[in-house]
């Protein structure tokens, strides 16, 4: 638990001093943030696909498939932030990202900690095989994605 605390306390200096979008300078920087941005959230969705599988049943529970994939999506949850500073709105360029990212950074950073630490609580409730929780910790996680989408994804 101090772990998990000194983490967050870690996490909230790094979002305060960090949470102004910085714009980028040419359409060649939009757009390989815009490609970075995007590998980032391909590759949470491919790691939180079995897991919502399994909490819906129609995959076997693996308590291994859980605490990898999970892992991998709070590595990925840690990134966002700096991935997510370059502001490309001054470019006309394909991305699935609202504009109020980047005049809400604060918010957009809060939710990614929001979804590591979902990512967290599911790596312990599978370390400590407990299978009655699993949907319940893989549901908040998914619920993390969903509160950054509704606010920041397109449609």
């Amino acid at each position: 638990m101090k772990k998990i605390i000194s983490f967050i306390a870690l996490l909230s200096i790094v979002a305060s001093a960090s949470a102004i979008a910085n714009p980028v300078e040419s359409e060649k920087q939009a757009k390989a943030a815009i490609q970075f941005r995007q590998a980032i959230l391909q590759l949470v969705r491919s790691n939180m696909g079995p897991m919502g599988a399994m909490a819906k049943g129609d995959i076997p529970y693996d308590s291994e498939v859980m605490m990898v994939n999970s892992q991998r999506i709070e590595q990925l949850g840690l990134m966002m932030e700096d991935y997510f500073a370059a502001d490309t709105r001054a470019f006309d360029l394909e991305t699935g990202a609202k504009d109020n990212i980047w005049t809400n950074q604060e918010d957009f950073n809060k939710k990614a900690e929001n979804m590591v630490m979902a990512a967290i609580q599911v790596q312990e409730v599978a370390s400590a095989g407990m299978t009655d929780d699993y949907r319940k910790s893989i549901g908040a996680l998914g619920a993390t994605c969903k509160a950054c989408h509704d606010d920041y994804k397109k449609d």
